[in-house]
Parts: C-alpha cells; structure tokens; sequence
C-alpha cells in the first residue's frame, strides 16, 4: 500500500530542491565547446527578425543553419534584459529546460503508472549525471531533449481520446512538437511516434477497414491544429527551415551522414566518428546511467513481457505504452542500421534518456506491487535500490560540477573510466583550471624574481587546448591567449582524448575529482626549444 498524496508531496520536495540547486550552482559551470558559436548564432537571428528580415547573415554562419534557434534566440533576447553574464545566464536557462524535462518525465509516468512511478522517474533524471549534470552545459542537446519529453507526454494523453483529440491537447501538442523542430529536425521523431499510434489504434480499436480510414481522417482532421501550431513555431526559430522545401531534407541528410575529421573513445579503444561500431551509444548507455536506473529496465524488460497481451487487449491504454517503448527504442534501433557519425557518448541521444528513465521507473514501481506476497524479498529489493540511489548521489556530489562525467561501476573505477571512456569532452574543467593559473601567478612571479630567471613579465601567453574563449572567458589582464602554441608560457587542457599531452610543460596544477584528473596547467618558460612544439595527442 502506499499514499499517493505522499509521493506527491515527496516530488514537489524534490523539484523545489532542484529548482534551489540550480539557482545556487549555475554559476559554478565552464563554457562548453561550441557554445560561443550558438550563442552567435541566436543573436544573428535576433539580427534577422529586427532588421526587417533583411540581415541575413544567420543563413551564412558555418553550418549553424542546419539547426534551429529556439534556445539561441531566446537566450540573445534575454541578454538584453537579465544582468546577468551571458554565460551563466545561458546555463541558468539550460538548467530550466532541464527542470522541466524532469517535470514532463514525472508527470508521463504518472499517466501510466501513478504518483509512487512518477517520484521514482524524478529521482531517476536527479541522479543521472548525463541529464542533470549536462543540463547546465549541454544547451542545445538538453532543451531539445526536454522539448521531446512534453511532446511524448502530450501525445500519450492524446492517444486516449483518438480519435477526437480536444483542441487544447493539440495545440500543447504543436507547441512541444514545433520547439523541438526549432531546435533540430531531429524532432520529426516526435511526430512519426504520434502518427504510428493514430495508425495502430485505428487498427486496433476500427472493426471493418471503412471504419479504420474513418478513424484516420478524423484523427487526421483533428490534428490539424497540432500540425499548424507546430509549423509556425518551428518557422519562427528556424527560418532556415522553411525557407524551400528541400531544406529540412537537406538538414536531415547532414545529420545522418555527419562526419569530419575528429576521434572518439569507446572502452580504451579509439576510433575515428564515422568509424563508430553499430554498439556505440548501446555501450555507452550501459555505462553512464546509474546502476539503478539500469535495474528499473531490466525489471521493466521482466515484467513487460508479462503484461503485453493485457495492454493489447485495452488499447486505450496500449497506446500510451507503446509511444513510450518507441521513443525509448526507435532511435536505437535507426543507430544500429544507418550507423551514422557519432561521437561524445550519449550526447546527441539525450533526448532517449527521459523516456528510458519512465521506462525504468515504472519497472521499479510495478516490482513493488510485483512483490507483494513476498515481503521479505520485497523490502530487500527496496533496500538494495534505495543504497544504490544513495551511492550514486553521494558520486555525484564528488564530482560536482562535473556531473555529467559521471560513470556507473562497469565503466571501473572513475580514473579508468575517464582515460578509457570520453571524459570532460566539454572542457568544462578549464574555468577552474584558469582558477587555478590565477592563484599560482603570484607564487610562480616571486620565485622568478628570486631566481633571477628573466621570466616575469605580463601578459603571458596561455595556449588552450579547447575554444579560446573557455580560457580567455575567465583569464584577467595578466594573461592572453595565444593561437601560436610554440611561443605559449602557459598550457591549460582537459585530459579527455589526451588532449593535455600536445604541449610538455611542468605541470603546475591539476583538476581532480575521485581521483581522475579532469584538467591540468602547465608552465612552459623554462622548457628547452626543441620541447617547445605540438605533438599529435597520443592514445
């Protein structure tokens, strides 16, 4: 037995902790890799729509045109109001989406479980650090995520009144639906999942064939409003994308066949993106979600297997059910047959994790009732998952924060996994390494001065092993940095893919967390010249 009423209370405890933990960390977080071009990007669109349309350089920038500005825009608008730095103001309205990913999460498994499967689904995304510690920093691949969740939500809920949704449902609909399309086009996955239940349940629940196409023309009729809402909005943040018809086309092209010349890691070995087995994100999936939450699946596997008929034969409920199971599944299934560049772990599939979350939230409610006539078996179940939910917590306040670095136990231990796994690919690190540079300045100056060596003078130059504006962001005046990496006094780098070890240097300090050095700086003025030149990452 359980109060519903309780868990009910017990999630909006931890939301509202959540809500707290953001306003008091989104200022702890580095500037991620490409951040400084999306961030670009929005304000060339805010250039667009300001100057009459006639400012079209957001069209012509590199190949962020291939993307949708949802949250770029919103965040250059923003910029113009909140004073906040753009940076952590972008991390704060990452951090939002995130929230409310975790809220759309919750309130889906609601829908086919009850407040008990929705608390679980909630602690779940808390303690994944590929959704709650990405969230800060992943601002493309978490705003879209969470855009994916509330357009499955909002699906399954119109699943059960199909063949005459309301209007009110539609236009929800539209909006998740058009947000996630003006992110990337990757949110065309959201409307093949709404209309492969409008096709199965009029399947399922229309006798003859005349009734099933009546069933689809009117479901079709009534979506009508989810299809214009979405269209306007994916046209207001993505003016790209409607520009000709092929462009969408174009940008779904560009994504399934994306390839440049970079490397990943899966497991110690390293390989070029475009090279990546077909296990690639299955690997690093079982690797990165907590060990609890990959309990919840299996469980979920378990039971699903014996409740499938039940759910055939109700199909109001059966389509519910099967948007989850397709969402958690289908981009899965397109990986392993198209096999397309991929690279960074799981973070272009971030948006799998909410509904894999559901999916295992509801198999650790449903074990719960599963084992109720076996109390003691029972309460050891609910003992071993609430130490792993512990363990995971307290690794994730270790790593903090870098979150979203975090890897379960099968990875081994946190250096292994860091070495033989992709790391801090971010670079999220460099703001407390050029911390660290800062402090040592003064320390590093005053032996120089004793030692006579020549060497103190400002600016330094500062090599970075990342975008240059992740160290020059948090550098003062005493530093600048440097493309011309032979002439650098100073080298700072994340160690993720050996990057650390292009330029020799004494190592002067080093960002750890459980024992895996994340990030390091290196003094190289006294290095002899012949020391002094690039070398090939070596792995």
């Amino acid at each position: 037995m359980f109060n519903p009423s309780v868990f009910r209370r017990l999630t909006i405890i931890l939301l509202i902790a959540l809500g707290l933990f953001i306003l008091l960390t989104f200022e702890q977080y580095g500037i991620s890799n490409d951040e400084e071009v999306q961030h670009i990007y929005g304000r060339l669109l805010l250039d667009f729509y300001t100057s009459g349309f006639a400012d079209q350089d957001a069209f012509h920038y590199r190949n962020l045109y291939l993307y949708g500005g949802f949250f770029d825009l919103v965040a250059a608008v923003l910029e113009k109001f909140v004073p906040i730095w753009i940076w952590d103001l972008r991390h704060l309205l990452s951090a939002a989406f995130g929230l409310s990913g975790i809220i759309a999460s919750y309130k889906a498994a609601r829908l086919l479980g009850n407040e008990r499967s929705g608390f679980i689904v909630a602690v779940l995304l808390a303690i994944t650090g590929a959704w709650t510690g990405a969230m800060f920093t992943h601002t493309k691949d978490v705003p879209f995520a969470t855009c994916m969740v509330w357009a499955l939500y909002y699906s399954m809920r119109l699943s059960r009144q199909l063949p005459k949704p309301s209007l009110g449902l539609c236009i929800k609909l539209g909006i998740a639906v058009g947000c996630a399309l003006g992110l990337r086009i990757g949110g065309v996955f959201s409307v093949f999942y709404l209309l492969l239940a409008v096709f199965i349940g009029g399947w399922l629940a229309a006798p003859g064939f005349q009734q099933k196409w009546q069933y689809w023309l009117t479901s079709a009729w009534r979506l009508l409003p989810a299809g214009i809402t979405a269209f306007a909005l994916m046209a207001l943040f993505w003016p790209w994308g409607v520009m000709s018809p092929e462009h969408p086309l174009q940008a779904a092209e560009a994504f399934s066949h994306f390839a440049f010349n970079m490397l990943t890691v899966m497991d110690g070995e390293v390989m070029k993106i475009g090279e990546v087995p077909r296990e690639y994100l299955p690997s690093y999936l079982l690797v990165r979600l907590p060990e609890v939450f990959l309990l919840g699946l299996l469980a979920m596997i378990i039971i699903g297997a014996r409740h499938i008929r039940e759910w055939r034969v109700q199909h109001k409920q059966f389509l519910p059910w099967l948007l989850v199971c397709v969402a958690a599944l289908f981009p899965l299934m397109f990986i392993l047959l198209d096999k397309p560049a991929l690279y960074n772990g799981v973070r272009h599939f971030t948006f799998l994790i909410p509904p894999l979350a559901i999916l295992s939230g509801l198999g650790l409610s449903m074990s719960w009732d599963a084992l109720a006539n076996f109390s003691k078996l029972r309460w050891l179940a609910a003992g071993v998952v609430t130490a792993l939910t512990v363990a995971t917590t307290v690794t994730m306040v270790q790593l903090h924060p870098y979150e979203y670095i975090y890897y379960n136990r099968l990875a081994g231990s946190m250096p292994y996994a860091e070495s033989h796994w992709e790391g801090d690919y971010w670079s999220s690190s460099l703001r407390e390494a050029a911390e660290i540079l800062e402090d040592k300045l003064p320390e590093l100056q005053s032996v120089d001065k004793q030692a006579g060596d020549g060497l103190n003078h400002a600016p330094y130059k500062v090599a970075v092993c990342a975008e240059s504006i992740q160290g020059d962001a948090y550098l003062d005046h005493r530093f600048q940095i440097t493309s011309d990496w032979v002439s650098a006094d100073f080298f700072i780098s994340s160690t993720n893919m050996n990057c650390d070890k292009v330029l020799q240097g004494k190592i002067i300090g080093t960002v750890e967390r459980m024992g895996a050095v994340l990030a390091v700086v290196k003094d190289r003025r006294n290095l002899h010249p012949k020391y002094r030149f690039p070398r090939p990452a070596p792995h």
